[in-house]
């Protein structure tokens, strides 16, 4: 196929006639496939079926003394500290570890600055006439959607090849003391896979801000979950703001969601120690302690950084063939056509797809119209407003291969599709 604006009207109107019978064949086998979220398959749960039973009757307590299943140990337990401080690139002391749930320490954190404001703040954040943040889009629609529950402004930044729009990102920090944080997902960041330049992480470290509680909210949710065996480094966010002479500034946050399994895992969190110290005194009146039983079985399965690192590999073993296989798609369907482009990412768990403006949210409808199901059009930015309507978030990691080069089937022709209906409607044909 020639670009869709090389073709003669009749061969565009046969052209559209082809793929509208190809899309009717597939609304024909009635499918149900799902896209929509970035969730582990269950040959990467599997991975970790002996955190099942690794404690036994007699193994409850911790390294110093701390008998897991009892009350107590609010930051977490000192092995898991030490265990995970290399996926947080922190010090044990710098750690706290919580739940199952890294969004639940992001939803926690930003609630008790609504209530209660942080150590620099003046008064409650609830108090205040506005409060912002910068979302980096495409992001993360779940950090978007805490923002909007508690009320919080958000403020889209464009994304460069190496992170935010940082002229954008520096002139609006030091001009607007209303605006406390920023969204950060540093490494294969979500959707677009993006990592963070030592230049970027630097500025960001460094910059000037009006607000002085401005936070960056540091989700490094995918730093081990690597595709290739040589991936880029990311500059450790925590001493360049220490050097940078802002040591409080981040909170970096983490899990092993995606590692062992999502709905029981462990979250952790990293920040100064003037920053955990305030939140420790926080804690101490929200729980009695989190579930030191399964960071004792962490410590138990992983035994090691070496058990981290083999098991991803395991992970990368599983889901590479998925994101070639969804690439390789991509290009021998869409390359060369110009009414698409995508990221190809080292790592993470998505693909970033842009279609040409105008044709996401129509996409997406017609995926899910012939049966697959993709993560809503317009979910990457703030207040689900894709201002270009162009971005749709691809999620290889669940459906089996066979299920994946069949949604991946009926996308690709989806965006054929819509891109042609548009080209004929600017002829007036």
């Amino acid at each position: 196929m020639s670009k869709l604006k090389d073709m003669s009207n009749t061969a565009l109107q046969e052209y559209y006639a082809e793929l509208s019978k190809s899309y009717q064949d597939f609304q024909a086998q009635n499918l149900k496939l799902d896209m929509s979220r970035g969730k582990p398959c269950t040959e990467q749960l599997d991975l970790s079926a002996d955190l099942l039973d690794c404690l036994s009757k007699s193994d409850y307590k911790a390294s110093n003394g701390t008998d897991c299943r009892n009350y107590g140990g609010i930051d977490g337990i000192p092995e898991a500290k030490k265990l995970l401080s290399w996926i947080l690139d922190a010090k044990p002391e710098e750690i706290i570890i919580g739940g199952n749930s890294s969004l639940n320490l992001m939803h926690d954190l930003l609630s008790r600055a609504m209530l209660h404001g942080l150590p620099e703040s003046e008064m409650p954040w609830c108090k205040l006439p506005k409060v912002k943040f910068l979302c980096p889009s495409p992001g993360y629609d779940r950090h978007f959607a805490i923002c909007q529950h508690l009320g919080i402004e958000m403020i889209r930044v464009n994304y460069q090849d190496d992170g935010p729009d940082m002229d954008q990102v520096e002139s609006l920090v030091a001009a607007d003391s209303a605006i406390k944080g920023i969204w950060c997902v540093p490494k294969y960041s979500n959707p677009t896979g993006i990592i963070y330049s030592d230049a970027v992480v630097k500025r960001l470290a460094a910059m000037p801000t009006k607000a002085p509680d401005f936070r960056i909210f540091w989700d490094n949710a995918y730093s081990v979950h690597h595709l290739t065996d040589t991936p880029d480094t990311l500059l450790n966010i925590l001493p360049t703001c220490d050097a940078a002479g802002h040591p409080d500034r981040v909170f970096e946050f983490a899990s092993t969601s995606k590692i062992t399994f999502p709905g029981a895992g462990i979250a952790m969190l990293a920040s100064s120690p003037k920053n955990i110290n305030w939140l420790k005194k926080q804690l101490n009146i929200q729980t009695i302690g989190p579930d030191k039983l399964n960071q004792l079985r962490h410590v138990r399965f992983f035994k090691n950084e070496a058990g981290i690192k083999a098991l991803m590999k395991q992970h990368a073993a599983i889901i590479k063939p998925k994101f070639n296989l969804v690439l390789d798609i991509l290009e021998s369907e869409l390359g060369g056509k110009y009414i698409a482009s995508w990221s190809k990412p080292q790592g993470g768990y998505f693909i970033s797809l842009d279609t040409l403006p105008g044709c996401a949210k129509e996409i997406v409808a017609k995926a899910e119209a012939a049966g697959v199901l993709l993560t809503p059009a317009g979910a990457t930015y703030p207040y689900g407003r894709d201002p270009e309507d162009k971005n749709i978030r691809l999620s290889p990691t669940f459906p089996p291969l066979s299920e994946l080069r069949l949604a991946m089937e009926l996308v690709v022709l989806c965006v054929k599709l819509v891109s042609t209906e548009h080209e004929l409607a600017a002829r007036g044909l």
